[in-house]
Protein backbone atom coordinates (compact mmCIF):
# COMPACT_ATOMS: atom_id res chain seq x y z
CA UNK A 1 0.00 0.00 0.00
CA UNK A 2 2.82 2.42 0.85
CA UNK A 3 4.42 1.98 -2.55
CA UNK A 4 1.07 2.59 -4.25
CA UNK A 5 0.45 5.67 -2.15
CA UNK A 6 3.88 7.04 -2.89
CA UNK A 7 3.31 6.56 -6.61
CA UNK A 8 -0.11 8.16 -6.30
CA UNK A 9 1.22 11.24 -4.58
CA UNK A 10 4.09 11.66 -7.03
CA UNK A 11 2.15 11.10 -10.23
CA UNK A 12 -1.20 12.69 -9.40
CA UNK A 13 -0.61 15.19 -6.65
CA UNK A 14 3.08 15.94 -7.11
CA UNK A 15 3.73 15.75 -3.36
CA UNK A 16 7.28 14.72 -2.66
CA UNK A 17 6.81 13.07 0.73
CA UNK A 18 3.94 10.73 1.65
CA UNK A 19 2.33 11.00 5.07
CA UNK A 20 4.01 8.96 7.78
CA UNK A 21 2.02 5.67 8.01
CA UNK A 22 1.82 6.08 11.79
CA UNK A 23 -0.49 9.07 11.31
CA UNK A 24 -3.52 6.90 10.43
CA UNK A 25 -3.15 4.82 13.57
CA UNK A 26 -2.91 7.93 15.72
CA UNK A 27 -5.85 9.53 13.89
CA UNK A 28 -8.06 6.50 14.49
CA UNK A 29 -7.47 6.80 18.22
CA UNK A 30 -8.48 10.49 18.14
CA UNK A 31 -11.23 10.35 15.53
CA UNK A 32 -13.42 12.92 17.28
CA UNK A 33 -10.54 15.42 17.19
CA UNK A 34 -9.84 14.59 13.54
CA UNK A 35 -13.50 15.24 12.71
CA UNK A 36 -13.45 18.60 14.49
CA UNK A 37 -10.28 19.65 12.71
CA UNK A 38 -11.65 18.36 9.41
CA UNK A 39 -14.84 20.40 9.82
CA UNK A 40 -12.86 23.59 10.27
CA UNK A 41 -10.65 22.73 7.29
CA UNK A 42 -13.74 22.52 5.08
CA UNK A 43 -15.11 25.74 6.54
CA UNK A 44 -11.85 27.59 5.90
CA UNK A 45 -11.70 26.25 2.34
CA UNK A 46 -15.14 27.68 1.65
CA UNK A 47 -14.40 31.08 3.20
CA UNK A 48 -11.03 31.32 1.43
CA UNK A 49 -12.72 30.73 -1.93
CA UNK A 50 -15.22 33.47 -1.07
CA UNK A 51 -12.31 35.78 -0.24
CA UNK A 52 -10.57 34.99 -3.54
CA UNK A 53 -13.75 35.85 -5.43
CA UNK A 54 -14.15 39.10 -3.51
CA UNK A 55 -10.54 40.12 -4.18
CA UNK A 56 -10.59 39.18 -7.88
CA UNK A 57 -14.04 40.07 -9.26
CA UNK A 58 -12.51 41.02 -12.62
CA UNK A 59 -11.23 37.45 -13.13
CA UNK A 60 -14.37 36.00 -14.68
CA UNK A 61 -13.16 32.40 -14.98
CA UNK A 62 -12.03 32.36 -11.35
CA UNK A 63 -15.41 33.67 -10.17
CA UNK A 64 -17.28 31.10 -12.26
CA UNK A 65 -15.10 28.16 -11.21
CA UNK A 66 -14.76 28.93 -7.50
CA UNK A 67 -18.44 29.74 -6.89
CA UNK A 68 -19.53 26.08 -6.97
CA UNK A 69 -16.47 25.12 -4.91
CA UNK A 70 -17.77 27.36 -2.12
CA UNK A 71 -21.03 25.42 -2.14
CA UNK A 72 -19.23 22.08 -2.27
CA UNK A 73 -16.83 22.88 0.57
CA UNK A 74 -19.67 24.15 2.74
CA UNK A 75 -21.55 20.96 1.96
CA UNK A 76 -18.50 19.02 3.16
CA UNK A 77 -18.51 21.07 6.35
CA UNK A 78 -22.14 20.06 6.92
CA UNK A 79 -21.31 16.40 6.22
CA UNK A 80 -18.66 16.42 8.93
CA UNK A 81 -21.02 18.24 11.31
CA UNK A 82 -23.58 15.49 10.68
CA UNK A 83 -21.00 12.84 11.49
CA UNK A 84 -20.16 14.60 14.75
CA UNK A 85 -23.87 14.76 15.59
CA UNK A 86 -24.23 11.00 15.00
CA UNK A 87 -21.57 10.51 17.63
CA UNK A 88 -23.26 12.98 20.02
CA UNK A 89 -20.22 15.24 19.77
CA UNK A 90 -20.14 19.05 19.60
CA UNK A 91 -18.18 20.83 16.88
CA UNK A 92 -15.53 21.86 19.36
CA UNK A 93 -13.16 24.79 19.11
CA UNK A 94 -10.96 25.60 16.16
CA UNK A 95 -7.29 24.78 16.69
CA UNK A 96 -4.23 26.61 15.46
CA UNK A 97 -3.23 25.14 12.09
CA UNK A 98 0.56 24.99 12.30
CA UNK A 99 0.86 23.47 8.80
CA UNK A 100 -1.14 26.18 7.07
CA UNK A 101 0.51 28.97 9.07
CA UNK A 102 3.95 27.79 7.97
CA UNK A 103 2.78 27.68 4.37
CA UNK A 104 1.52 31.25 4.70
CA UNK A 105 4.95 32.28 6.00
CA UNK A 106 6.47 30.95 2.75
CA UNK A 107 4.31 33.23 0.60
CA UNK A 108 6.07 36.10 -1.13
CA UNK A 109 5.85 39.21 1.03
CA UNK A 110 5.56 42.57 -0.68
CA UNK A 111 5.71 41.17 -4.20
CA UNK A 112 3.73 42.27 -7.22
CA UNK A 113 -0.04 41.67 -7.36
CA UNK A 114 0.63 38.84 -9.82
CA UNK A 115 3.14 37.18 -7.49
CA UNK A 116 0.79 37.46 -4.54
CA UNK A 117 -2.11 36.08 -6.56
CA UNK A 118 0.01 33.15 -7.76
CA UNK A 119 1.04 32.23 -4.23
CA UNK A 120 -2.57 32.44 -3.04
CA UNK A 121 -3.62 29.98 -5.73
CA UNK A 122 -0.70 27.63 -5.16
CA UNK A 123 -1.09 27.51 -1.40
CA UNK A 124 -4.70 26.49 -1.93
CA UNK A 125 -3.61 23.85 -4.44
CA UNK A 126 -1.06 22.49 -1.99
CA UNK A 127 -3.49 22.35 0.94
CA UNK A 128 -6.02 20.55 -1.24
CA UNK A 129 -3.36 18.12 -2.49
CA UNK A 130 -2.18 17.26 1.02
CA UNK A 131 -5.77 16.96 2.23
CA UNK A 132 -6.46 14.56 -0.61
CA UNK A 133 -3.42 12.50 0.29
CA UNK A 134 -4.44 12.40 3.94
CA UNK A 135 -7.99 11.38 3.04
CA UNK A 136 -6.54 8.62 0.86
CA UNK A 137 -4.56 7.40 3.85
CA UNK A 138 -7.70 7.32 5.97
CA UNK A 139 -9.78 5.67 3.24
CA UNK A 140 -7.25 2.84 3.00
CA UNK A 141 -5.87 2.54 6.51
CA UNK A 142 -8.73 2.90 8.97
CA UNK A 143 -10.13 -0.29 10.48
CA UNK A 144 -13.68 1.10 10.46
CA UNK A 145 -15.18 0.31 7.03
CA UNK A 146 -17.80 3.05 7.33
CA UNK A 147 -15.14 5.69 7.95
CA UNK A 148 -12.99 4.36 5.13
CA UNK A 149 -15.89 4.97 2.74
CA UNK A 150 -16.58 8.34 4.39
CA UNK A 151 -13.08 9.56 3.63
CA UNK A 152 -13.00 8.03 0.17
CA UNK A 153 -15.65 10.58 -0.86
CA UNK A 154 -13.56 13.48 0.39
CA UNK A 155 -10.42 12.14 -1.28
CA UNK A 156 -12.09 12.06 -4.68
CA UNK A 157 -13.37 15.60 -4.31
CA UNK A 158 -10.13 17.19 -3.10
CA UNK A 159 -8.15 15.77 -6.03
CA UNK A 160 -10.30 17.79 -8.40
CA UNK A 161 -9.89 20.96 -6.34
CA UNK A 162 -6.11 20.73 -6.44
CA UNK A 163 -6.06 20.63 -10.24
CA UNK A 164 -8.55 23.50 -10.48
CA UNK A 165 -6.32 25.93 -8.58
CA UNK A 166 -3.32 25.02 -10.76
CA UNK A 167 -5.42 25.42 -13.91
CA UNK A 168 -6.71 28.81 -12.80
CA UNK A 169 -3.20 30.00 -12.00
CA UNK A 170 -2.03 28.96 -15.47
CA UNK A 171 -5.01 30.72 -17.08
CA UNK A 172 -3.91 34.09 -15.70
CA UNK A 173 -0.14 33.63 -15.48
CA UNK A 174 2.45 32.15 -17.83
CA UNK A 175 2.57 28.40 -17.35
CA UNK A 176 6.36 28.31 -16.95
CA UNK A 177 6.22 30.83 -14.13
CA UNK A 178 3.48 28.84 -12.42
CA UNK A 179 5.36 25.55 -12.72
CA UNK A 180 8.62 27.04 -11.45
CA UNK A 181 6.93 28.49 -8.38
CA UNK A 182 4.95 25.28 -7.85
CA UNK A 183 8.21 23.34 -7.74
CA UNK A 184 9.45 25.69 -5.01
CA UNK A 185 6.25 25.15 -3.03
CA UNK A 186 6.55 21.37 -3.32
CA UNK A 187 10.16 21.43 -2.13
CA UNK A 188 9.24 23.62 0.84
CA UNK A 189 6.29 21.41 1.75
CA UNK A 190 8.52 18.34 1.70
CA UNK A 191 10.86 19.95 4.24
CA UNK A 192 7.87 21.01 6.32
CA UNK A 193 6.39 17.51 6.38
CA UNK A 194 9.76 15.93 7.07
CA UNK A 195 10.30 18.05 10.18
CA UNK A 196 6.72 18.05 11.48
CA UNK A 197 5.66 16.12 14.56
CA UNK A 198 3.50 13.09 13.75
CA UNK A 199 0.27 13.70 15.64
CA UNK A 200 -3.19 12.25 15.14
CA UNK A 201 -5.43 15.16 16.11
CA UNK A 202 -4.98 17.16 12.89
CA UNK A 203 -5.82 16.66 9.23
CA UNK A 204 -2.56 18.41 8.31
Amino acid sequence: MDDQLSEHTRNILGLQLPTDPRWVNLAEIKMEEILTDHAYCEQKAATTCISLIQKNPEKTLLVEELSPIVTEEWGHFRMVLSELKKRNLPLGRQRKDIYVNKLIDFQIKGGSPTERFLDQMLIMALIEARSCERFKRLSEGLEDEYMRKFYRKFMESEAGHYTLFITLAEHYIDKKIVRNRWAQWLAFEKELMDSAEVRGDRIH
